[in-house]
């Protein structure tokens, strides 16, 4: 174990440590990491996907006919503490997921010390860990009751061993033993989003914050949306997904329930219907038709709470407040009332120009017809006018810096 905890201590799991490869579904994902060497190869702007959706066991077909899978790059990887590595064909390094055993990742969370836990919900519980080489991880140990559980875990593998941007968050290495699953990430030190915006405890964020954390957002949906082929919806945006950095970069997280997307004529992916009450977007609660334009509502409501500091859902509202949403649309009548809209906590210390844009970005995405909302191209080009007003640079690949510390609270 490395020297990231204090003192050592005495780890002495109970179980055998799992083997590797680890698991038939662990085998599955490895392999899809593979192809012949005639391929194509994959680069971080055009990442091309296997159409072989493996989360499509068990959900309705696509709105038409399959299409014809695209072959992976290959690679050739070895293992070290960040996951593993190599390099494309065009000598391009890309990361890909390492299998840990059951002691390394025991040993790195001190035996899943009740003091290192960072996290717990209906997914499972997430442990803050180093790793022999001193890296810090987060280990979220999945709850798997139900066939679901170990779906999800063989999905977010197979995506984040593809996927990868500045605005993703990266995974390390997993670990499948026994009916036990283990993911292991990078250690986002500020922790969710909602955290920040809800949890009574925390500084409030500034105005530029909150803008720099939706930009980055909106970057890494893009690169889902526009970058990969064929490409992917996310179809889990809410505040709880969106994990930061010291320096407030956001990146996406949970991709266990995202979709491969419809290509060529195929309009939708048709699909049971998963997520978070009030993230969803209303035509695909009713319908199960999947499309882009589902996450676009999805982070329209994620850009609602950033400008309210309103949770999506909160009971202990009075009626007609209940409902973040429907709160939101009479507000849309008098664009004088915008500003009463605005979190408390900014203090009124923000540009009201650069909020009025703000809100009318937010009410494009949370437009009622799919079809009248705007690509996710055209929402970043939009939100970086509203970050060039305030001073905030864009730097490569949403990376940016926050200006104007007066107008910080």
């Amino acid at each position: 174990m490395g020297t990231c905890w204090p003192k050592p201590v005495d780890s002495r799991p109970t179980t055998n440590s799992c083997s590797s490869p680890v698991h038939n579904d662990a085998k599955l994902i490895k392999n899809r990491n593979r192809h012949d060497s005639n391929s194509n190869s994959n680069n971080h702007e055009n990442s091309r996907l296997s159409a072989a959706d493996p989360n499509r066991g068990g959900e309705g077909g696509r709105g038409g006919s399959d299409h014809q899978g695209v072959p992976l790059s290959e690679s050739k990887t070895e293992r070290n503490s960040d996951g593993a590595r190599g390099k494309d064909n065009n000598g391009q390094k890309i990361n890909v997921a390492s299998t840990f055993t059951f002691e390394e990742l025991a040993m790195a969370t001190q035996n899943f010390r009740e003091s290192n836990l960072i996290g717990k919900g209906g997914f499972g519980s997430v442990y803050k860990g180093c790793l022999d080489s001193d890296v810090v991880v987060a280990v979220k140990q999945l709850n798997l009751e139900g066939l679901q559980g170990n779906q999800e875990f063989i999905v977010e593998v197979f995506m984040l061993s593809l996927l990868h941007h500045p605005n993703l968050v990266n995974l390390i290495g997993y670990c499948a033993h026994e009916e036990q699953r283990f993911l292991v990430y990078e250690y986002m030190p500020l922790g969710s989003l909602d955290r920040l915006l809800f949890e009574p405890d925390q500084k409030p964020l500034g105005w530029s914050t909150r803008l720099k954390i939706a930009l980055d957002v909106a970057h890494g949906l893009e690169y889902l949306h526009c970058k990969t082929n064929p490409p992917v919806i996310y179809r889990d945006m809410k505040s709880s997904n969106i994990l930061l950095d010291n320096d407030f970069n956001a990146r996406l997280s949970d991709f266990g329930v995202s979709k491969l997307g419809p290509i060529g004529e195929n309009t939708h992916v048709s699909t049971r219907v998963v997520g978070t009450y009030g993230y969803c977007a209303p035509e695909y609660v009713v319908s199960g038709k999947l499309t882009l334009n589902s996450d676009i509502y999805s982070f329209g409501v994620v850009l609602l709470e950033l400008i309210t500091g309103r949770k999506v859902i909160d009971h202990t509202r009075k009626s007609g407040e209940k409902n973040l949403v429907m709160w939101f649309l009479p507000f849309l009548k008098d664009h004088k009332k915008f500003v009463q809209m605005a979190d408390p906590l900014l203090e009124m210390r923000f540009s009201i120009r650069s909020l009025h844009h703000a809100i009318a970005i937010t009410a494009m995405c949370l437009q009622e017809q799919p079809s009248f909302r705007p690509a996710i191209s055209d929402i970043v080009t939009a939100l970086e006018s509203v970050a060039s007003q305030m001073g905030i640079s864009d730097h490569h690949q949403g990376r940016i810096r926050v200006g104007h510390k007066n107008l910080e609270a």
